[in-house]
């Protein structure tokens, strides 16, 4: 019998479901072995009850479950909710789903602050009205998956690489685990590593980084040694696919940004970031934003309310 799959995005912008059509003839190659039965925004499918009142949100029962996004309204929990009743595995794909993600960057404001910009502040925009019906509550902010149910799969990634998902699959249908590195990105990086720093102050990336364009990338020389904020050492590997590709960003000489979160599930980012700045002798007062550290792992209470000063 195939596997059974149900899919459901959330709080996300769909790019994780663009990454699993993105496996182009690996999920061909899958399709024999695995049913989608659920999925909104590849199939054709209509709510009764978006709520899941009763009906459970019309999500059928599936062997699998793929969640995208994180939770942020009362109608992300239900769909949530209804997922984790109604499938036996429960995959929780993108790093919105897995930290919080993009979104999360919201969580140090206030609901109020949020729709005042949105409707009242925003440049070109006319002072308007909150709506009110027809719209899902909000929560008091964005929460990872794993803070409202159960999570049986992690697999980070804005979005996951189309071959870390599709061994995913081939995993499960194994009945085993997941297979996620637990190496960070600068365990995947073959630029040139020396020990130290040019600058130690960290600049902005407003200026290209120092590398010869003809050169292999082996021969550049460390973006986080040259004074960008490559956030390589502390988050985790595999955005170069399950082949051992060089990290994404490195590859288009590019700091890393942290796409996929902590090494550790229940690592700090912006913690580990500092204590890398500090032990390589670079002065962390120097850094622009320190909450942009959290930019991709703000859920899990990282990125907490604004304390107003008095």
């Amino acid at each position: 019998m195939p596997l059974t799959v149900a899919e459901e995005g959330l709080n996300g912008c769909s790019g994780c479901e663009m990454a699993i059509l993105d496996m182009g003839e690996g999920l061909l190659d899958l399709l024999p072995e695995l049913t989608f039965i659920h999925f909104p925004l590849l199939m054709d499918f209509r709510y009764r009850d978006r709520s899941c009142e009763g009906s459970h949100g019309n999500v059928p029962a599936a062997d699998l479950g793929i969640l995208t996004g994180g939770i942020r309204n009362d109608e992300h929990l239900a769909v949530a909710g209804a997922m984790r009743r109604n499938c036996r595995i429960l995959m929780a794909l993108g790093t919105c789903a897995t930290h919080g993600g993009i979104p999360a960057l919201i969580n140090p404001f206030g609901n109020e602050e949020l729709l005042d910009r949105l409707y009242r502040t925003m440049e070109g925009t006319d002072a308007g009205e909150t709506p009110a019906e027809g719209v899902p509550v909000l929560l008091d902010r964005t929460y990872a998956l794993d803070e409202k149910v159960c999570v049986n799969v992690y697999l980070p990634g804005c979005p996951p690489h189309p071959s870390s998902i599709a061994a995913a699959l081939r995993a499960i249908l194994k009945g085993d685990a997941p297979d996620v590195t637990a190496k960070s990105v600068c365990e995947w990086c073959p630029t040139q590593r020396e020990g130290k720093s040019i600058s130690k102050q960290v600049r902005r990336f407003t200026l290209n980084a120092q590398y010869r364009p003809e050169a292999p990338l082996s021969e550049m020389r460390c973006l986080l040694e040259q004074g960008l904020m490559c956030m390589g050492p502390v988050t985790k590997g595999g955005c170069g696919g399950t082949a051992g590709g060089a990290p994404r960003c490195i590859v288009a000489r590019v700091p890393c940004r942290g796409c996929y979160g902590p090494v550790k599930h229940q690592g700090n980012q912006m913690l580990d970031m500092l204590n890398v700045l500090a032990s390589n002798g670079t002065d962390i007062r120097s850094i622009p934003d320190r909450l942009s550290l959290l930019r991709f792992s703000g859920a899990h209470g990282r990125l907490g309310k604004k304390h107003k000063k008095s």
